[in-house]
């Protein structure tokens, strides 16, 4: 996969390559994209921020944009590119009622 495949505030069921070689099935939001990796949350997971490269990525079985009052939003410093550096897994639960949480 590209990046060009994904878009940002999207759903996405796919099949993952886990870094033990396993492929698994997995519901992803995607948060933000960039060219060498993306920032996902699995659905039905510990809540984690993830990152993902799109090489782990083996197949895109459906997408569904997210409309904009059902859109999951975290702080912005952690989507940055250098923040996820030297990081693959991020926690990081909401305080707030909404949708973040």
């Amino acid at each position: 996969m590209e990046k060009n495949d994904f878009q940002a505030d999207t759903r996405y069921s796919i099949a993952w390559q886990q870094p033990d070689g396993r492929v698994i099935p997995a519901t992803i939001y995607v948060y933000r994209v960039h060219d060498p990796f993306m920032i996902v949350r699995v659905a039905g997971a510990d809540g984690a921020l993830r990152k993902i490269s799109y090489s782990e990525v083996l197949r895109i079985v459906s997408a569904e944009p997210a409309s904009p009052d059902r859109r999951r939003t975290v702080p912005a410093a952690l989507l940055d590119e250098k923040t996820w550096r030297e990081r693959t897994v991020m926690a990081h639960y909401a305080s707030s009622p909404a949708l973040g949480k």
